[in-house]
């Protein structure tokens, strides 16, 4: 997935929601984060297009939150709670994440796996034989 500053973005997107697990004054999400518009986007290392400053998850704690949501490492961060991630910062992203009144958290995100099974289901390809193959 291409990104071009200033231009509508095209994704194919999974909700995922994370319920918190409270640990004393502590909201806990069970996941990390790296990128940001304030990143170098050559040290991500889940983004295709080396010029991708997107929010991407880094890390999963087996068993947490995140875990039991269905977030995987690598998806993409594309809405937090309906707030735009696609040009925050690391920062900014980190604290709409973590804010402490909400115990729930809605996200869109975008996986590889996902544009994957679009794209062949939009564009089947021939077979050897010349049968065609769908994904259903």
């Amino acid at each position: 997935m291409a990104f071009v500053p200033g231009q509508p973005v095209t994704a194919v997107v999974q909700r995922v929601e994370i319920k918190k697990l409270r640990h004393g004054d502590n909201l806990i999400l069970g996941f990390s984060i790296g990128g940001g518009i304030d990143q170098d986007p050559g040290q991500n290392p889940f983004s295709e297009d080396k010029c991708d400053k997107g929010i991407y998850v880094t890390r999963i704690t087996p068993g947490g939150p995140a875990d039991i949501a269905g977030l995987m490492m690598g998806d993409k961060i594309m809405q937090v709670n309906g707030w735009d991630m696609t040009v925050v910062t690391h920062d900014q992203a980190r604290k709409t994440l973590t804010k402490k009144k909400e115990d729930v958290v809605r996200l869109l995100v975008t996986r590889k796996s996902l544009e994957d099974a679009v794209k062949q289901a939009c564009y089947p390809r021939k077979q050897p034989s010349g049968t065609t193959v769908l994904m259903q």
